[in-house]
């Protein structure tokens, strides 16, 4: 199977490309830059590996949530491709792909990105006995203090929300924090790696089925909210 992943949906800009039994990514901490990068990123992947387009069988792409622009650029990037080269597309959750971030042991994993005006996105997981990922819980956007955890012995926690809200977050853990982890970001060869599983099953969608997930739909706070008014 050849499968190129797209991941763009926070300041990190990857790409990810499995062909056959091999995952061949490159990722750039770029923020505001992932348009220009992102197609030069895929081609020299492609070329790499001595594949032309239309070579792949589908196309998969982290589906946010994360940055308005990011998740946008992402899944129209994948749209379109799909569509020119007649394939199908798997989405894959931005925070399941970071998830797999954490290191591989049998404690819960906490992913969570800094969603900006006092909020984060998260969600909760562990590792299956085949490398995958159950969900523990739901996909959410809330304010740190608001976040409330399945009960877990051990946590794992990996993002950007970390990084932001480390102490209020520590205080949320319903176990002991194994380790923690603020500068991870969904990369595209974990969302290769999950979408390999799904084109597998036959999970996959045509290409105007590929939808972003937001969680939340407002950008930016008003000035009553910001207190200048």
């Amino acid at each position: 199977m050849n499968l190129l992943a797209l991941e763009t949906s926070t300041e990190a800009c990857s790409v990810a490309l499995v062909h056959g039994d091999e995952v061949i990514a490159r990722s750039e901490i770029a923020p505001r830059r992932h348009a220009e990068l992102v197609l030069p990123m895929a081609d020299t992947l492609l070329a790499e590996a001595g594949l032309g387009r239309h070579a792949l069988d589908a196309i998969a792409v982290g589906r946010g949530p994360g940055a308005f622009t990011g998740v946008r650029l992402g899944v129209s990037l994948a749209q379109g491709m799909a569509l020119a080269l007649g394939l199908p597309v798997v989405t894959i959750s931005s925070l399941a792909a970071l998830a797999l971030e954490a290191p591989e042991d049998d404690a819960a994993i906490l992913a969570v990105i800094d969603a900006r005006m006092g909020e984060i996105y998260a969600a909760s997981y562990r590792r299956d006995e085949n490398g995958g990922l159950v969900a523990l819980d739901e996909e959410r956007v809330c304010t740190p203090d608001a976040l409330e955890l399945p009960i877990a012995t051990h946590w794992h926690v990996v993002g950007t929300g970390w990084g932001t809200y480390a102490e209020v977050l520590r205080g949320r853990l319903t176990g002991t924090l194994r380790s923690a982890d603020g500068l991870r970001y969904p990369q595209a060869r974990h969302v290769a790696e999950l979408a390999a599983r799904e084109v597998a099953a036959g999970r996959v969608a045509s290409p105007e089925h590929a939808l972003p997930v937001y969680l939340r739909d407002k950008v930016a706070l008003t000035l009553v909210e910001q207190g200048k008014a």
